[in-house]
């Protein structure tokens, strides 16, 4: 049974990883409530599947220039102090969505804005967190430290938007659920700061700037393993990431349900999250397994299938059954997904490729927003969710056929 549960020993032998992997599970709670709100604001100013896609269109501009140029700074910059800055930017973004909210704001612009500047924080700090985690648990803890990770990150996003959909229920708007992000805020401020300096190990005359990001890039030039680890995810979230559909559905798609549309949109929210959280506290085999690029395979083609069966329940229970499978399948591939990219990039370059690693996971669910509201709206929600589950199974298996080597990537010998 202990072989079975999650590896705790990051846990024990670093107090540091202790104190930001429990402020960054307070903070996750507070942004993914706040993200449920974002959504049913827009919606309600709106009325459209369409418009609440849009707000991960304004989330992707600053997603891709800031994360690149984030993972640059990364590299060259004290990443301790990069964490500090950024934090206190989102939570400054969250006190603007606070007030807005009290002000009884009925401009959409408005929201599209504040959550154009949260991405952008978000964009250079999380390369920079990202990146400092082998230092603090070293490479042989690295693949358990990233399960606890993805567990904290996803018990947020399983608490987040249930509470965020009940409070608002009760409230009556997304005042409180606002208020509440700002507060939650102050646990990252206090672990970043908290932390030991973290400059870069190694003083070279590396390029900086804009170059720097190009210097990053081309280190992926033939590293076909870091690059489809990239290519799995972003097929996955482009064609079947259906949270911008999950307004809509609430209102409509399960007749049979008498709860609130709000709280329903948080059930849907949080479903895959909770199937996430499963799967990483029984993520021991995972944290020990050879054959990675495999299993990250084998996890995605199952989200894509499950995403499609989703899409065709109308029956409340059963749709977030498949959700929560779809949450567990996601979770072993975003686990072994960053064991891979930080196990086999040089530190010299982890900042640099944590920040397309932040792209690529964050960008590619803001265009999978984006596509799946565009394609509701000229179709329907249901044919959105389906079709975008088949297409990503469809293209991930051409992407495992086409690149075979990454079928074979062993853990014990990290090749980039």
């Amino acid at each position: 049974m202990p072989r079975l549960l999650a590896d705790l020993t990051p846990l024990r032998v670093s107090p540091e990883f202790r104190r930001l992997w429990a402020a960054l599970g307070i903070s996750n709670v507070g942004q993914q409530m706040t993200a449920v709100a974002v959504g049913i604001q827009v919606y309600n100013l709106t009325g459209s599947s369409l418009a609440v896609g849009l707000v991960g269109l304004f989330q992707l501009v600053p997603l891709i220039v800031f994360g690149l140029y984030g993972g640059a700074l990364s590299d060259s910059q004290d990443r301790r102090r990069l964490g500090v800055i950024t934090a206190a930017g989102l939570m400054a973004c969250s006190g603007v969505l606070f007030v807005q909210a009290l002000l009884g704001n009925q401009l959409v612009l408005v929201l599209y804005l504040v959550v154009g500047a949260q991405s952008a924080f978000f964009a250079v700090g999380n390369p920079a967190r990202q990146a400092l985690i082998p230092r603090l648990v070293g490479l042989d803890l690295l693949p358990a430290a990233n399960a606890l990770g993805t567990f904290n990150w996803n018990l947020g996003f399983t608490l987040g938007p249930l509470l965020g959909g009940v409070l608002i229920a009760v409230s009556g708007g997304e005042t409180l659920v606002y208020a509440l992000d700002v507060v939650a805020f102050t646990a990252t401020l206090y672990a970043m700061w908290r932390l030991p300096p973290m400059p870069p190990l190694h003083e070279s005359h590396r390029p900086t700037g804009w170059a720097s990001v190009v210097d990053g890039l081309r280190f992926l030039r033939g590293r076909r393993n870091l690059q489809m680890s990239f290519y799995v995810d972003l097929a996955a979230m482009l064609f079947s990431y259906p949270r911008a559909l999950f307004p809509a559905m609430a209102v409509s798609f399960y007749p049979g349900s008498t709860l609130e549309p709000a709280t329903v949109v948080g059930l849907l929210s949080a479903a895959p999250a909770v199937g996430a959280v499963v799967s990483s506290v029984l993520s021991g085999p995972v944290s020990r397994s050879r054959r990675q690029g495999a299993i990250i395979v084998g996890a995605v083609l199952v989200w894509g299938a499950s995403i499609a069966t989703f899409g065709l329940m109308h029956h409340l229970p059963y749709a977030l059954v498949f959700l929560a499978l779809a949450g567990a399948a996601d979770n072993v591939s975003a686990v072994l997904r960053l064991t891979i990219l930080q196990a086999a990039t040089p530190d010299e370059y982890r900042g640099r490729l944590q920040g397309v690693y932040t792209v690529v996971v964050a960008g590619g669910a803001r265009l999978g927003d984006v596509s799946s509201g565009g394609v509701a709206s000229l179709t329907s929600e249901a044919f959105a969710v389906v079709a975008g589950g088949l297409a990503c199974v469809a293209a991930v298996g051409t992407l495992a056929s086409a690149v075979p080597r990454f079928l074979r990537y062993d853990s014990r010998c990290p090749q980039p």
